[in-house]
């Protein structure tokens, strides 16, 4: 049996300037933290000759083409895996929370499913072959952000060229900052979810139509987000808080389905 354990991730700053319509036209940055909330993925091999999937709901399968669970589906006949095989799937926290759970479940499972046939990614290419199977197979409207956080880690800063070249960074910074994070950063579950794609398709087409106001907010939320990794390797914890707040209020202008109040 094969077990992947793969974090889900906060956003720091510079969350949403990595979606498709923006960086290729400007670039984008974000700074995010794993959390020790995991997304955990078992592989095992089954006697009989069909697949079965349990998530939420359990499917089972004579062929991939077959599994209604699109990231499922589309990984193993993306890796060509056969059947003859049992995945399943468990999580700390629940879907559509704004963690990021869907690049954490598509990185588990890709890293699984390679594991299975005995083949070693590097933590990029996990990120990239996880990216391409949500944003160019499935077409989601979304960005690398998650993909990479789960693959990588630790508290990672993401430079997006516009061509999608993604530069990875750890923060110039001591445990301090680390121990100092931690202390200061709560998380509440409201009970209250949302899909993050249909934000982002919001604010995707916002900026393809050439809507201003939304490109200004991703401007800011970009330099914001600048402005946080200079203020946590200096460990000002004071002037992040304040750049949080900025960055909240920046978030919200880009779609009204950002905030749920």
């Amino acid at each position: 049996m094969i077990v992947t354990r793969t974090p889900t991730r906060i956003s720091l700053g510079g969350g949403g300037s990595d979606i498709r319509s923006y960086a290729s036209r400007y670039g984008g940055f974000l700074i995010s933290a794993a959390i020790n909330k995991y997304v955990y993925i078992t592989v095992n091999k089954r006697f009989e000759d069909n697949i079965r999937v349990s998530y939420s709901k359990t499917e089972m399968a004579e062929k991939a083409e077959d599994i209604q669970h699109p990231i499922v589906r589309e990984a193993l006949r993306l890796l060509d895996v056969g059947p003859g095989l049992e995945i399943v799937s468990i999580a700390d926290v629940p879907a559509r929370t704004g963690l990021g759970s869907s690049g954490s479940f598509t990185v588990g499972l890709l890293n699984a499913l390679h594991t299975f046939k005995r083949e070693v990614l590097s933590p990029k290419l996990l990120a990239e072959e996880a990216s391409t199977l949500l944003m160019d197979v499935l077409g989601e409207p979304i960005g690398k952000h998650d993909q990479y956080l789960a693959a990588f880690g630790g508290i990672t800063c993401l430079e997006i060229a516009r061509d999608g070249g993604v530069e990875v960074g750890s923060l110039a910074t001591h445990d301090g900052v680390v121990q100092g994070l931690e202390n200061r950063l709560l998380l509440f579950y409201t009970g209250m979810k949302r899909m993050a794609s249909d934000v982002l398709a919001d604010e995707s087409q916002a900026i393809s139509g050439g809507n201003e106001e939304v490109t200004r907010a991703l401007h800011s939320v970009k330099e914001i987000g600048l402005q946080v990794r200079e203020a946590l390797e200096q460990g000002n914890f004071r002037r992040f808080g304040g750049l949080l707040d900025r960055h909240w209020e920046s978030k919200k202008r880009l779609s009204r389905k950002v905030s749920s109040g």
